[in-house]
């Protein structure tokens, strides 16, 4: 008897979904940072055994969209509603059950399991989290409620054994040796936007869009050339900094990131250029593969 499915993970920005899904997948997939809405599309990361075959999809966080750009990401959430076996609905002990009441409402009328994870318990005592399970089980009364802190890595292995019982037996809906359905270029673009994420203050991050031009492999080594897109030419100036010292900053720490992850040696050349409001257009978001259609 073999087991696969999908394991999608949603919930509001910065509950820790992305660090959750690099602790179950066991490769680090997803941008985990400190600032909000870091993930901006779905990512899948898939477990393999002889047995089954998990298929986690990690999504950007759920919030109201003010531009395109955050529709897009909405709708990649709302998408992970659609083709899930398992629902992981990620909140957390200081959040307010009630935010994003809409996204919510949808959750509740699944009928696949959903389990309800209340993340950053070792931020909390035992009264405040009895609390909140009790508000949350009011809220999702058919959803299984599991404590866990995915920063120490508490409750995780519970909640791994609790997914292997609920998968559905099924054949295997990928090569056993693939362990994400991204190609490699992707994961450059991540870790450099994530430098950039931890390196600039305010709107910076948010406005940039990494894409990779080149991306030529050998069996030791891969050159890249990846282009930075800022939506103005202030923040061109910005991100390249006097004398360019932010924006070599920025590549050093990407090529250091990027030979842990492919284990070569990188060369890695950056150029930073201007494309006008690229997350209010249509056409952008789909040259930046944000479009779902």
């Amino acid at each position: 008897m073999h087991k696969a499915g999908f394991v999608n993970i949603v919930g509001n920005p910065n509950v820790g979904k992305s660090t959750l899904m690099n602790l179950l997948v066991g490769e680090r997939i997803s941008i985990a940072t400190f600032k909000a809405q870091t993930t901006r599309h779905r990512i899948m990361g898939i477990v393999n055994t002889p047995e089954m075959q998990i298929v986690f999809s990690d999504t950007p966080g759920v919030l109201k969209p003010n531009y395109k750009l955050q529709e897009s990401m909405l709708a990649f959430s709302e998408s992970a509603l659609q083709d899930a076996d398992i629902l992981l609905y990620v909140t957390d002990v200081v959040e307010n059950p009630e935010k994003n009441m809409d996204f919510l409402e949808k959750v509740q009328k699944m009928t696949i399991p959903v389990i309800l994870l209340i993340n950053k318990i070792d931020v909390s005592d035992q009264k405040a989290l009895g609390d909140i399970v009790e508000k949350w089980h009011a809220m999702l009364p058919d959803a299984e409620i599991l404590p866990i802190s995915a920063k120490n890595r508490f409750g995780t292995d519970m909640l791994l054994k609790r997914i292997q019982e609920l998968l559905p037996e099924s054949p295997a809906y990928f090569d056993k040796d693939q362990w994400t359905d991204k190609p490699a270029r992707f994961f450059v673009s991540e870790i450099i936007r994530e430098k950039i994420l931890l390196y600039y203050d305010k709107e910076i991050p948010y406005s940039v869009e990494v894409v990779v031009e080149q991306f030529k492999e050998t069996d030791r080594s891969i050159h890249i050339n990846a282009v930075i897109y800022v939506e103005r030419e202030s923040q061109k100036g910005i991100i390249i900094g006097h004398q360019g010292v932010a924006l070599k900053k920025v590549s050093t720490e990407a090529r250091k990131s990027l030979e842990r992850f492919f284990a070569k040696s990188i060369f890695l050349e950056t150029y930073v250029k201007v494309d006008k409001d690229w997350r209010q257009s249509q056409k952008a978001m789909r040259e930046y593969g944000y479009d779902l259609k």
